[in-house]
């Protein structure tokens, strides 16, 4: 029998669990996704269109700020539903609501799209590949 030797040094390395990684990605999702909104504010003239009723091309009502809504509650809810739900449902929701959620990320580069908000969607894309990645790699259990 061979004892393996561990170095004085060592950092332990902790696994982490699939449920966990997820949830991890999903906040830092909801984190850029904030931020962005917030320096959208400091871009000229967006104020003033938001004091004047206006996003975009859009007029702002109820139905806008409740579609807004929806589009933004649905990650905010994933970072407690992929530590809550089944290994099987928990997996088909992350692949689907990340899927979903890249043209949604997609769309607000349309019209004038800054360097940031360009940077911002990048790593928001990157976040959704990852949460899609690590989902469809789900660890199976061995029989």
């Amino acid at each position: 029998m061979t004892t393996q030797k561990i170095p004085q040094n060592s950092l332990e390395d902790i696994k982490v669990s699939s449920k966990l990684k997820l949830a991890a990605l999903w906040a830092s999702l909801m984190f850029i996704i904030i931020y962005l909104d917030y320096f959208h504010l400091y871009m000229p003239n967006k104020i003033e269109d938001i004091l004047k009723g206006r996003v975009f091309i859009f007029d702002i009502s109820q139905g806008f700020l409740l579609v807004a809504l929806a589009i933004v509650t649905t990650p905010a809810l994933m970072i407690f539903l992929s530590v809550a739900l089944p290994a099987k449902a928990n997996r088909w929701a992350n692949i689907i609501i990340a899927a979903i959620n890249i043209p949604l990320i997609l769309f607000n580069l349309t019209g004038e799209a800054w360097l940031h908000m360009m940077m911002g969607a990048l790593i928001q894309v990157i976040l959704l590949y990852l949460i899609i990645y690590y989902a469809w790699k789900w660890p199976r259990i061995e029989i």
